[in-house]
């Protein structure tokens, strides 16, 4: 009986042992930018979106493009996660990877989404890729160093435990905030009309360039080996709640113009 047992008990060690790779924005993050933005579509917008994810909400399919990461079949469509770029570089002037990336990646998104001859069911996968993209975009390390992988190669602690700068920005401060994602989203700051007209003013590079110019902050407020706790925390997570937000109305302005 005892021999029996081993494999099963040596199963269930191993499912309660594994933890799944981080999200980009983390799923929570993600999940505030659909939110967010779903407040700011146009119902006539909503209602096409609505049709072709057949009635799932911005929130839940934001977390698409990252969760078939999984699937090799998906392997072409890594690149579009991120855009690796010198700290004093711009877009424009940076080295473009040539298996595409961010920029090209969201342009292709609204080509299929836009074109008349393309299926229901390929405007549905790349709008919900391009749902996940603006997100990303949003996130000051996934227009970071080629060196460090956007942060992934800058190891520091988080509490004691071993991290590193992108997933401190992706995941550990928003999931140390304890607030779900609805819960961020209701919370997010309230704007005038000519506030969300300013925020979403502007090209998707005018974008990633601001972007850009917040990841130069965060290269510059740490050490690799920090050991970052609440005063980390205390001092950036209004940037990533400014971030989301930020994110979420933008994405209803593209979601806007598409449909």
């Amino acid at each position: 009986m005892k021999t029996k047992l081993l494999p099963l008990l040596l199963l269930l060690f191993l499912c309660s042992s594994f933890n799944p790779p981080e999200a980009k924005w983390s799923k929570t993050g993600h999940r505030v930018v659909g939110k967010i933005a779903d407040n700011y579509l146009k119902a006539s917008s909503k209602r096409k979106i609505q049709k072709l994810l057949n009635r799932k909400s911005l929130a839940l399919v934001s977390t698409f493009a990252d969760e078939i990461k999984s699937d090799k079949r998906y392997n072409e469509f890594y690149t579009w996660h991120y855009i690796n770029m010198p700290l004093d570089a711009t877009y424009e002037t940076s080295k473009k990877n040539p298996k595409g990336d961010m920029v090209t990646g969201i342009a292709y998104c609204k080509k299929v989404i836009t074109d008349e001859n393309a299926s229901d069911e390929d405007k549905a996968f790349y709008l919900k890729f391009l749902i996940h993209l603006i997100g990303d975009l949003h996130q000051p390390m996934h227009t970071g160093l080629v060196e460090d992988k956007g942060g992934n190669d800058f190891k520091l602690q988080w509490f004691y435990k071993d991290s590193n700068l992108h997933k401190v920005w992706d995941s550990e401060m928003i999931n140390s905030y304890k607030m779900s994602y609805s819960e961020l989203a209701e919370n997010a700051d309230v704007l005038t009309s000519e506030q969300v007209l300013a925020i979403q003013e502007g090209t998707i590079i005018d974008w990633v360039n601001e972007t850009h110019e917040l990841t130069k902050k965060v290269y510059a407020s740490v050490n690799e080996g920090d050991n970052l706790r609440y005063r980390y925390s205390y001092q950036n997570f209004e940037t990533v709640r400014s971030q989301l937000q930020i994110a979420g109305i933008r994405l209803a302005k593209v979601l806007n113009d598409l449909f």
